[in-house]
């Protein structure tokens, strides 16, 4: 997911009543799947407080990785 970082991704789930839900991740690192945000997805457009959200949580982990 290219508006969140690089290496970020998003599973796209859809269910028997056609609610859709995203999960926001990051599989880059040796030690561990990071699940950035997950959230039920309400409109055809990804809410860009989901997206800064992420981008967020993205900063924290870089910041935590980094010491």
């Amino acid at each position: 997911m290219k508006t969140v970082g690089p290496g970020v991704y998003e599973i796209r789930v859809k269910d028997d009543a056609s609610n859709n839900y995203r999960v926001i991740y990051i599989a880059k690192y040796e030690e561990a799947v990071y699940v950035l945000h997950c959230f039920h997805k309400t409109t055809p457009q990804t809410a860009q407080t989901d997206i800064d959200l992420a981008k967020s949580r993205l900063r924290d982990l870089n910041k935590k990785r980094a010491k």
